[in-house]
């Protein structure tokens, strides 16, 4: 087959996790890796395939070796795709333990128990497992999860209205607590993407348990009433800024709702962090999530500054 007589110019491959459990119903194998590249490799040797520019995404680790852990080595990958996409995204959800960031820009500054991943961290493992900063392009978030935090446990009258760098809270509003707990059994309903479906089967066969993601978008923050048309939180909300994970915090204290998400202030660091790190650039999800292309803007106009 000729490539380049389907008109395609790119192709994106998404085996996320290749010998991990996705859906928790797939079939793996410690090869799943070692097939993968293969996989890679043949489909470059064909004709056109040259000029074809050839994507993978990934989590924030390198793909699995035959032992399930990160592989130490994939400096093979780096001959056959242009780019790989690192999601730095869903670090932290309604699967946890506590209210974390969505896409924290680096862990190594919190606590042990608060460090799952970042985007220091993922990009150091990669570079170290043989794929070159230049290949790599940062996966950003224009939404966040929302959780439900009881008063008592999201307001602190101890915790600082401005962060060490400046960043203060919004007038009126109230600090919030850091990694707060929450309730898992009330999950808030999202901005209007959101759905509260009720329970069906998934793609495991399972009976789900319906209900809403809990997913709000940048936009739909705004238009909730979370934040202002200019993306800065309400008078009578609550908010932090965590200057370690460069993430905000939003909090509604009538629906006890809480809110980890991005804003230009968090995009604006993470587009100095990929100049800083050389990267290839970035990928977000999903850019219909942005309002008035404030968070596109804020992350392009910090890497072009660097």
């Amino acid at each position: 087959m000729n490539l380049m007589a389907l008109t395609l110019i790119i192709l994106i491959v998404s085996w996320e996790y290749p010998n991990k459990q996705g859906l928790g119903c797939n079939v793996i194998s410690e090869d799943d890796t070692s097939n993968f590249l293969a996989f890679l490799q043949e489909l470059r040797s064909h004709e056109g395939a040259q000029n074809l520019t050839l994507s993978a995404a990934s989590s924030i680790v390198p793909f699995a070796g035959p032992d399930g852990l990160p592989s130490k080595d994939v400096s093979g990958f780096a001959q056959v795709l242009d780019y790989v996409e690192i999601m730095n995204y869903d670090i932290w959800g309604s699967w946890s333990n506590a209210v974390g960031p969505n896409a924290p820009l680096n862990d190594s500054c919190a606590l042990p128990a608060n460090q799952q991943g970042s985007a220091v961290s993922a990009i150091e493992a990669w570079t170290q497992a043989g794929l070159p900063a230049n290949q790599l392009i940062l996966g950003v978030a224009s939404y966040g999860h929302s959780y439900y935090v009881d008063k008592n446990d999201a307001i602190t009258m101890t915790s600082p209205q401005a962060s060490s760098a400046g960043y203060a809270s919004p007038p009126g509003a109230a600090p919030l607590a850091a990694y707060p707990p929450f309730d898992k059994a009330q999950q808030p309903l999202g901005d209007s993407w959101d759905s509260n479906a009720p329970a069906g089967v998934d793609l495991c066969g399972n009976s789900g348990s319906g209900g809403p993601s809990g997913i709000f978008n940048f936009f739909g923050l705004i238009e909730k009433g979370y934040l202002d048309v200019n993306g800065t939180a309400l008078p009578g909300t609550g908010f932090r800024y965590d200057d370690c994970s460069q993430t905000p915090y939003v909090y509604d204290p009538q629906s006890q709702t809480m809110v980890s998400y991005d804003d230009t202030q968090s995009f604006a660091a993470k587009g100095k962090f990929i100049a800083d790190a050389s990267l290839a650039g970035f990928a977000i999800w999903e850019v219909a999530g942005d309002s008035r292309d404030m968070l596109l803007d804020a992350i392009s106009s910090a890497i072009v500054k660097q």
